[in-house]
């Protein structure tokens, strides 16, 4: 008879024993019965586990009892590779599961034996520093027995020498690659199906999703249970997988591949560099007709700019080109085929993307530093969750610490398509009455006025000064990021005060969160990266400025064209779906503060909106229940008994 789980979470139980320092949490437990009940009943949970809840356990340990193929989609693959190295083997020993895992990635995380070798004949390394990381990457992938590039960690992940080594699904050669017999891809995806518990990211789970939709096999193996952590996020990436986009960046790469090819295979065909030249400057001469600084644009913008339109077609008209002399070499090489058939989907994707008149979904672009990405994203994505939902019986189990407004998951429900589902919420266990304040600053002005980046700074800096740096300023914006840095370091400056300033792009997320922890008294600005997944724990992060309420801007293509179907449904866009996404956000950025029962801190929301404006309530009610104040004195004098 199998253990109940009561004595497996019990204070000198399963987990008590493997796990030092182990405590029973009353939240953990119910959480763990719940998603039991839900599995056994092959029924959908969307629950909600705040900061400390331990709801990894929560998930993990009724997973691998229930003793069915479990899926486990994360947000991130850092989270990723935590549960595949760190917590599920923590819980496969404590239960004394013999239970195989697996962890799957998307391909571009595994090193592609036939791009490799492509990419060293051609020899084209831009300098020293990425030859080096070349040769590195050759050693490694003698020697890896998984080829994810996370363990080649002598290689820098933004390494632009990953781009020309690993494989995309436009540019696999499937069972036609000379290297199929030891491709680390399919190597990952037979453990995957010979796996009981895999672990994979949100990103890739839906790529599967669309790829079953064309009729392709099926990348995930038939399972279960799927249990989706930091399931906030699955609208968003939902709506991206659901949708179309394609990048001029595609077309850069798809250039590089034929030359390549051409070198091997096709080096009399003297037209092929010319055309993947015509179609390399179609595509930056695209980009070009946009603005420098990032930015997202509807249709009816790209096509009111001065020469978009015929930039566009001569884009088109140049992949068209190419692809037609493609054909006409195709048969030299299972290289060149597979060239073809890419450029022929860019040139059908550039032209659905161009006339798509579909009222369901919006087409917009977004800029990136180098590249355009043209999108058709669904405006509801609930119907087609719940066909991918439909068909064979399994459990599914949406978790996160941020899912409901005031404890009512109708907004996230409603999004996503659950429908008669089973909700559940626990609180944290933390005593955030003792270890947190809510500091809302008096005399600010409204968000969108002039200046309003110095009034934040103004406020804030004595308080930064009372907790000794320590700090992260989160931004809701780019522009006011950079800006806030400014400040602050003219603010510094003026105090006579050394501390470290670090801003999010100056490194990666991880090297500037490591650096942060290593000072203990840094300040760090951020945006969107560093509102949610980041996990500083102890004494390093003792105070979270907020700047504004995180309402997605209004001219966002997407959100706009969400807003007018709704107004046209006679439906309040704001509250039903402005404002719920809004507090989800808010919840996130809270979240970095208290990390666990001996963190103390100071959360400062400057945005005057939500304590004047009547939704502001909302806001606030559905923060963890640490004492308020508008006390500059008050927020200061926590410090004093840190």
């Amino acid at each position: 008879m199998s253990v109940a789980l009561a004595e497996v979470f019990a204070p000198d139980g399963l987990l008590a024993r493997h796990i030092p320092g182990y405590r029973l949490r009353p939240q953990q437990l119910d959480m763990a019965e719940r998603i039991a009940a839900a599995i056994a009943a092959n029924a959908v949970l969307v629950a909600e586990a705040g900061t400390g809840t331990g709801k990894t356990f929560a998930y993990l340990v009724p997973a691998i009892r229930s003793g069915g193929k479990v899926i486990v989609s994360t947000g991130t693959k850092n989270l990723q590779d935590q549960l595949f190295a760190k917590d599920i083997p923590i819980v496969r020993q404590a239960l004394g599961a013999p239970v195989r895992v697996a962890l799957l990635k998307g391909r571009a995380n595994y090193v592609c034996h036939y791009h490799l070798e492509r990419a060293l004949a051609d020899g084209r390394f831009f300098s020293r520093a990425d030859a080096a990381d070349a040769r590195r990457i050759v050693r490694f992938a003698k020697v890896s027995k998984t080829g994810d590039k996370s363990e080649c960690v002598d290689v820098p992940e933004h390494s632009p020498v990953w781009g020309a080594v690993t494989s995309t699904r436009d540019n696999c050669l499937g069972q036609d690659c000379p290297h199929h017999k030891e491709c680390f891809v399919l190597s990952a995806r037979r453990e995957a199906m010979e796996a009981d518990l895999v672990v994979v990211n949100h990103h890739l789970f839906f790529a599967d999703v669309m790829l079953r939709d064309e009729g392709v096999a099926e990348l995930l193996p038939a399972c279960n249970t799927v249990i989706f952590d930091e399931a906030h996020q699955l609208p968003e990436t939902a709506g991206l997988f659901f949708g179309d986009n394609i990048s001029t960046a595609q077309v850069l790469d798809l250039a590089r591949d034929v030359r390549i090819e051409a070198l091997a295979s096709a080096r009399d065909c003297l037209d092929l560099p010319i055309l993947c030249d015509a179609a390399e400057k179609a595509a930056r001469d695209l980009r070009l007709k946009l603005p420098v600084d990032p930015a997202r644009f509807t249709r009816a913008q790209l096509n009111a700019r001065e020469g978009f339109d015929n930039q566009l077609a001569g884009l088109i008209g140049s992949v068209e080109t190419l692809t037609a002399l493609l054909e006409t070499q195709a048969e030299r090489s299972e290289g060149l085929a597979n060239c073809w058939r890419r450029s022929g989907e860019l040139a059908d994707a550039l032209h659905r993307w161009q006339q798509d008149e579909d009222t369901d979904v919006v087409c917009w672009g977004e800029t990136y530093t180098l590249s355009l990405q043209l999108n058709s994203t669904p405006l509801v994505i609930a119907g087609i969750m719940q066909k991918q939902m439909e068909g064979h019986p399994r459990a599914w189990i949406f978790t996160s610490a941020t899912l409901a407004v005031q404890r009512d998951f109708s907004h996230y429900c409603g999004e996503m398509g659950l429908t008669d589902t089973e909700t559940a919420a626990w609180e944290s266990p933390f005593d955030y009455a003792r270890q947190a304040l809510l500091y809302a600053p008096p005399g600010l002005p409204e968000p969108n006025s002039h200046g309003y980046a110095e009034a934040v700074v103004r406020a804030a800096f004595p308080v930064v000064q009372a907790s000794g740096g320590r700090a992260f300023f989160l931004c809701t914006s780019l522009r006011a990021m950079r800006r806030t840095r400014e400040l602050l370091e003219e603010f510094l400056a003026r105090a006579k005060l050394n501390l470290p300033l670090l801003m999010q792009g100056e490194g990666s997320k991880n090297e500037l969160l490591e650096r942060f922890r290593r000072l203990g008294n840094a300040i760090l600005v951020g945006s969107q990266s560093f509102w949610e997944g980041v996990d500083v724990r102890g004494e390093a992060l003792s105070l979270v400025v907020i700047d504004k309420l995180p309402f997605a801007p209004p001219d966002d293509p997407v959100l706009a064209a969400r807003i007018e179907r709704m107004k046209a449904a006679g439906r309040n866009a704001f509250m039903e779906y402005q404002l719920p996404h809004a507090v989800i956000n808010v919840k996130q950025g809270a979240g970095r503060l208290i990390r666990d029962e001996k963190d103390r801190g100071v959360l400062m929301i400057c945005d005057p909106r939500m304590l004047t404006k009547h939704y502001g309530k909302r806001v606030w009610r559905s923060l963890p229940p640490m004492r308020r104040t508008r006390d500059p004195e008050e927020a200061r004098a926590f410090f004093a008994s840190d």
